[in-house]
């Protein structure tokens, strides 16, 4: 078996080290929970400084994980990483609810206009 210098983990692989689910439980962690909600406050849903302070956090978390797996230590190895589960989410529906999970630790709730907002009123019947 020829050895990769890149990370590749198969779906099987992937379910089987439970990559994306360790990285779950890592962002629940005590610790961790508590530099994501302290992010969170000073970001205050303004998606500028989400990426000012909660992106760098979440990153960081990341990278502690994911390391184990072949992955670089970096931003590089967590867009890799992002990208490789990404490439899986068509296929299975498991690894594309975790990834929905992790997407929703990195973003603000985002409140939704209501339908029909942005069509200049309010329509009336």
């Amino acid at each position: 078996r020829a050895a990769s210098h890149s990370p590749t983990l198969l779906p099987m692989q992937t379910k089987h080290y439970g990559t994306p689910s360790k990285v779950i439980k890592a962002f629940g962690a005590p610790e961790n929970a508590q530099r994501m909600e302290e992010a969170r406050d000073n970001a205050c849903n303004d998606m500028g400084k989400m990426l000012q302070f909660l992106l760098p956090v979440a990153t960081q978390i990341q990278q502690d994980v994911i390391k184990a797996y072949g992955f670089s230590n970096d931003g590089e190895g967590v867009l890799k990483f992002a990208r490789l589960i990404k490439s899986y989410e068509s296929q299975d529906p498991e690894i594309a609810s975790m990834s929905g999970k992790l997407k929703a630790m990195f973003l603000p709730p985002m409140t939704l206009p209501p339908h029909g907002a942005g069509t200049g009123g309010v329509a009336t019947s």
